[in-house]
């Protein structure tokens, strides 16, 4: 008989929901931006600065984006832990995913807000 001992009370329950609530965000995003696209008078480029000059837009696309980065954080991590036996190239490369993250996410502030 194997003898388990458990170290953390639902250690990677976070991380699963984590996953599970940002694909959920980002779902939705995708279906309300499809509607609001079909719902325009016409594709064009006046059309479509003036829906991004309504708050809830950029809004909404900010926390999209934001979801998308910490999806792809989680999954990159854990695809790392599991792959990635050498700790010094796991950390290295965890901080480069990490620096460029955080770049996109400064971008994506820039793009929606011109900043």
């Amino acid at each position: 008989m194997v003898k388990r001992e458990v170290v953390g009370a639902h250690y990677g329950l976070r991380d699963w929901l984590a996953q599970r609530i940002t694909a959920v965000v980002m779902a939705v995003y995708a279906l309300m931006l499809v509607a609001v696209l079909a719902g325009l008078p016409e594709f064009d480029y006046w059309n479509w600065k003036a829906l991004w000059e309504i708050p809830a837009v950029r809004y909404s696309t900010a926390l999209f984006l934001l979801s998308v980065y910490w999806h792809a954080w989680i999954g990159v991590r854990d695809i790392f832990m599991d792959y990635l036996k050498d700790a010094g190239l796991r950390l290295t490369l965890y901080v480069i995913v990490i620096a460029a993250l955080l770049l996109y996410a400064a971008w994506s502030v820039q793009i929606l807000w011109g900043v």
